[in-house]
C-alpha cells in the first residue's frame, strides 16, 4: 500500500514538474540574417578568404609552372641542375602548402579574424536570448535552425523576433 502511495505521490509530482516547465523556439539563421553588424562581418570574412585563397592559388600555379618547366628541360639539365630544380619545386610546394596553413588552417588568419568579428556578436545575441529568457520565465530555449530533430514546432513559442528586439532591431 505505502509503495503504491508513494508511487502516485512520485508521478503526480514529476508530472506537475514537466508541465511548469516552459520552453521556447529562436531560429539562429533569422536573428542573425536581421543583425546588419553580422552581415558586415560575413563579408568581411568572404572578401579575406577570396584574397588569401588567390594568393595561395598564384603560389600553387607557380609550383605547377616551375614543375611543368623542369619537365620539358630535364634532358638537357645535368644532374646538379635537376636537383637544383627539385629543391626549388619542392621549396615552391612547401611554401603553399604553409601558407594555405596560415591563413586557413586551425589556428588561421581567417580563424582569427571570424572570431574577432563574430564572437561579440554571438555574445550578444546570447545575452539577448538569455534576457527574453530570464523575463519570460523559460527554462529551455531551443534554436530550430540547428536542431534537426524539430519537425514541426507552433509559432506562438518562437520568440527569435523578441529576441532581435533586444538587439535593437525590431521587426
Amino acid at each position: 500500500m505505502k509503495k503504491i502511495i508513494l508511487s502516485l505521490f512520485l508521478a503526480v509530482c514529476a508530472f506537475t514538474m514537466a508541465s511548469a516547465q516552459k520552453f521556447a523556439l529562436v531560429d539562429m539563421d533569422y536573428i542573425l540574417r536581421n543583425v546588419p553588424a553580422y552581415e558586415m562581418a560575413n563579408e568581411q570574412l568572404n572578401q579575406a578568404s577570396q584574397r588569401w585563397e588567390k594568393e595561395v592559388n598564384q603560389l600553387s600555379q607557380q609550383a605547377e609552372n616551375m614543375y611543368k618547366n623542369y619537365q620539358s628541360e630535364m634532358v638537357f639539365l645535368t644532374d646538379d641542375q635537376k636537383k637544383k630544380r627539385e629543391e626549388e619545386i619542392v621549396t615552391k610546394e612547401k611554401q603553399v602548402t604553409d601558407t594555405r596553413y596560415k591563413y586557413f588552417g586551425p589556428e588561421g588568419e581567417l580563424f582569427k579574424m571570424r572570431q574577432s568579428l563574430m564572437k561579440p556578436i554571438q555574445e550578444d545575441v546570447y545575452n539577448a536570448v538569455k534576457a527574453v529568457a530570464e523575463e519570460k520565465g523559460y527554462q529551455t530555449i531551443f534554436d530550430r535552425a540547428s536542431s534537426q530533430s524539430i519537425v514541426f514546432a507552433s509559432p506562438r513559442i518562437d520568440v527569435s523576433n523578441e529576441v532581435l528586439a533586444k538587439l535593437g532591431y525590431s521587426k
